[in-house]
């Protein structure tokens, strides 16, 4: 049976601009958009009953291509580091309590709600090597009904003892996993989780990307953040050409659909060989802020038509608000413009095609208001913004700056509505 909506429909099927219509209704079945238009006409939808959302903004929701479920207690904390120190500082200790599934529970509690409030649908994400934590990390989301790609932590080198799992285990405690939660159609599914090279001998990377094929399952892990973190992969893997080839060398760079984060110093050969696999780079402004790893070159990536999409990266990030993300994203790419005007800024369609529509491709046909897409959508209330001074896309653009969890009055995924999942 078809639902219809009625609102101000603002959505990217391309980046060069937004579709827009004022008072308009999209048409959902099945959890996919049937079709936009207009009036119910054009719909074929004259004798359907409406659900008015009346003057608000509706927009796809937004998606988180990297985040770390498990740092949610240290958002906020230790941002005077760098990413090395950071990491056998505060990060390491803060998931070794994740041996604790009640621990786990009550701080996936809190990061989920928190994702719920800012209209964060669907998320790529990491959990930590524990199989127990990381299944209920699974559950709280298939019980919430937002979507996520989630990944038990594969490390056993480089990091403190209580975190390191040797690769039988490793193997074993995620085919418990893609058991129980590898349904191809699920909202929830398994990923393929290295940490990163350093974190993982030659055999873990070997048998992760043994699993990735076996399963036919994603892989996600991290890619030239840091100018330190590349120099000690060089050592750790010198017959790899670039940090790329050496997740390339295991069948971990797009051999299945793969997203890496950061690639704030990607290049050469390295992006070439991101092109030719088709691998996404999950661009993380904050993180790289506040971890001093550097300006991610995205309009080169846009313009080499790599596939992007943005993520939070809790707590190198500080902030789980995705609408920030477009922000910073787009400052970022202003100071490149300052040091190279060949190098044009993103403009507001772009970042948000590249945070819905290009983001949303990793999860299949989600991101945008076209037929056939899944119907992740968020309905916004931005009368505190004062709208009747501003034309729509003013009124979203102000809502991405200046709004916040506030103004979202409804979230859905999958067209199913979302309530508000419980919080510890």
């Amino acid at each position: 049976m078809k639902k219809v909506y009625k609102a101000n429909i603002l959505y990217t099927k391309e980046r060069t601009g937004f579709e827009v219509v004022e008072n308009g209704y999209i048409a959902v079945e099945n959890g996919r958009v049937a079709g936009v238009a207009s009036n119910l006409k054009a719909l074929g939808c004259e004798d359907a009953e409406v659900t008015d959302f009346g003057n608000c903004l509706l927009i796809p929701a937004m998606n988180d291509m990297h985040v770390h479920a498990p740092q949610v207690h240290n958002q906020g904390v230790a941002m005077d580091l760098e990413l090395l120190p950071w990491l056998q500082n505060y990060t390491f200790p803060e998931e070794s309590k994740y041996a604790s599934v009640e621990y786990a529970e009550r701080m996936y509690r809190r990061f989920l709600h928190t994702q719920w409030l800012f209209g964060t649908m669907r998320s790529v994400v990491f959990g930590t090597i524990h199989t127990e934590s990381t299944r209920r990390l699974m559950k709280l989301y298939q019980e919430a009904g937002m979507g996520a790609l989630v990944g038990k932590v594969a490390m056993n080198r480089n990091c403190p003892p209580e975190l390191c799992e040797d690769v039988e285990a490793s193997v074993a405690g995620t085919e418990q996993l893609i058991q129980e939660f590898g349904g191809a159609d699920g909202l929830v599914r398994p990923i393929i989780t290295p940490r990163f090279v350093p974190s993982c001998t030659p055999e873990l990377l070997k048998a992760c990307g043994e699993l990735a094929n076996k399963y036919h399952l994603p892989v996600q892990s991290h890619l030239s953040e840091n100018i330190s973190e590349i120099a000690w992969v060089a050592e750790l893997e010198p017959e790899s050409r670039s940090y790329g080839d050496a997740y390339n060398r295991y069948g971990l760079f797009g051999q299945t659909p793969t997203i890496m984060a950061h690639c704030v110093w990607t290049k050469g050969e390295e992006l070439e060989l991101m092109k030719r696999n088709g691998v996404m780079v999950a661009h993380c402004p904050t993180s790289n802020f506040n971890l001093s790893s550097g300006l991610a070159p995205v309009r080169t990536m846009l313009d080499e038509s790599l596939p992007i999409g943005l993520g939070s990266d809790i707590s190198g990030g500080h902030d789980l608000n995705m609408f920030r993300m477009l922000v910073y994203a787009i400052q970022v790419s202003k100071m490149h413009y300052m040091h190279d005007h060949s190098k044009k800024f993103l403009s507001l369609s772009e970042i948000f095609w590249i945070a819905t529509k290009s983001a949303g491709s990793f999860f299949g046909k989600v991101g945008s208001f076209e037929p056939g897409y899944e119907f992740d959508a968020l309905v916004i209330d931005d009368d505190v913004l004062h709208p009747s001074e501003y034309s729509l896309l003013h009124r979203l653009e102000r809502f991405i700056y200046l709004g916040d969890d506030r103004q979202i009055i409804h979230r859905f995924c999958r067209g199913q509505e979302i309530a508000e999942p419980e919080n510890d």
